[in-house]
């Protein structure tokens, strides 16, 4: 038997006025995804334990299976794991965003504009995070490029006394009450307000402004967190795992958790991504050894903060046809059993901009049992119509893999 989760990151929603008054995954023309629910297990389950914040690290780490009220040490240091940053006990690491924000002249005036500055290349990124370590690393604060507009910042000896608001959580609001708070936060904003100096008058933002592009303004610091000490997942589960994604977090949660991490070419975690890539990357590890595949696909979250349901519903429908039917199609053909799970991580609301805690749908589908299903099509509204609830969202690897 191979295991198979297909994580549409922020797929679920609330009614969307364009679609008039119904979902994403009400509006999205997703067969594939829907034969499997009517033949499968279909549910609920809350993936953000109460008092937590519904991130995406958080929640990707409950449907992993890890509980997060004992393992979760803040969501920079699993990035800091991707990346390659050897972390000592002493460090505390933030997420490090490459942001627009608008021109007033007093900082605490501005607003945000764009969490990901025009979604920047890594590429033009990794040039602007140089300049700003030039600039402000010291013997205590170290900067180190990422992926897209996300980075990470280290500070030894630094506290996680600190409330910090993720950018996307703030779109076209005053960053007035959201700046830095608690220990330390002197020196973080005394960095985010610098960088913007540094930035300014950046070759690569003089360029993208010459081409109708969002400029990196600003760097944004959030996410703090120190070490992290996960449970080997092979020695939890008895499976050897293998995580295809293109977000440092989710690289990051697969080695802590000494999964194997996957580079796919052209994985951009968003919608011009290389979907097949990933796909095809996903067979590949289950045929080349891996019993269990963790697909991880950032676009519907990235088009849920960008207040786009058109691109949204585009997101869910490709990896309908592109990631979850390739698999189907090409597991049945050399007749491997398998059972595949298929939901988000949380909810990213199109007329909120950001995640929430409630409870996602999700599917289990087993190729061996196809006869004893919902008889529902995969929507939130259907969840909930079939009674069957996960309190506790880390349990649900355990019924997935039928432990």
């Amino acid at each position: 038997m191979k295991y198979i989760v297909i994580l549409g990151d922020g797929m679920a929603d609330y009614p969307v006025d364009e679609f008039g008054g119904k979902t994403i995954l009400e509006a999205a023309d997703k067969p594939v995804i829907d034969d499997m629910c009517r033949r499968g297990e279909l549910g609920m389950v809350k993936t953000v334990q109460d008092g937590m914040k519904p991130g995406s690290d958080v929640a990707n780490l409950s449907v992993m299976g890890y509980d997060t009220k004992k393992c979760y040490s803040g969501r920079s240091p699993l990035e800091a794991a991707s990346i390659g940053v050897p972390l000592r006990d002493s460090d505390v690491t933030f997420r490090c965003n490459l942001v627009t924000l608008s021109d007033e002249e007093n900082y605490e005036d501005k607003t945000m504009l764009d969490y990901s500055a025009g979604e920047i290349s890594t590429e033009e990124a990794a040039e602007l995070i140089k300049a700003v370590a030039a600039e402000l690393d010291t013997d205590k604060i170290k900067f180190y490029p990422g992926i897209s507009y996300r980075h990470l910042t280290v500070w030894d000896g630094g506290s996680t006394n600190v409330d910090l608001t993720p950018p996307h959580d703030i779109s076209d609001k005053k960053i007035t009450e959201h700046l830095p708070k608690g220990d330390g936060a002197d020196t973080l904003l005394e960095m985010m307000k610098k960088s913007e100096s540094i930035l300014k008058n950046h070759p690569v933002n003089k360029k993208r402004v010459a081409e109708g592009k969002n400029p990196a303004t600003s760097i944004w610091v959030w996410g703090e967190g120190t070490k992290p000490q996960l449970e080997n997942f092979e020695e939890r589960f008895g499976l050897r795992g293998s995580v295809i994604s293109a977000v440092d977090l989710i690289k990051g949660i697969a080695k802590c958790a000494g999964m194997e991490s996957i580079d796919v070419e052209g994985a951009t975690g968003n919608c011009d991504t290389n979907w097949e890539g990933k796909a095809k990357a996903a067979l590949d590890a289950l045929l080349g050894g891996s019993d269990f595949v963790y697909v991880h696909m950032e676009a519907p979250d990235e088009m849920g903060h960008q207040g786009q349901p058109e691109k949204k519903k585009f997101s869910v429908e490709t990896i309908d046809q592109k990631v979850v039917k390739f698999l189907r199609d090409n597991l049945e053909e050399r007749g491997i059993d398998y059972r595949m799970l298929i939901m988000p991580d949380h909810p990213t609301p199109i007329k909120l901009k950001t995640h929430v805690s409630d409870p996602v749908p999700y599917v289990i589908f087993d190729s061996t049992k196809t006869d004893c299903g919902s008889g529902l099509d995969y929507t939130e509204e259907n969840g909930k119509k079939t009674g069957i609830y996960i309190e506790q969202g880390y349990t649900l690897m355990n019924r997935f893999l039928e432990k």
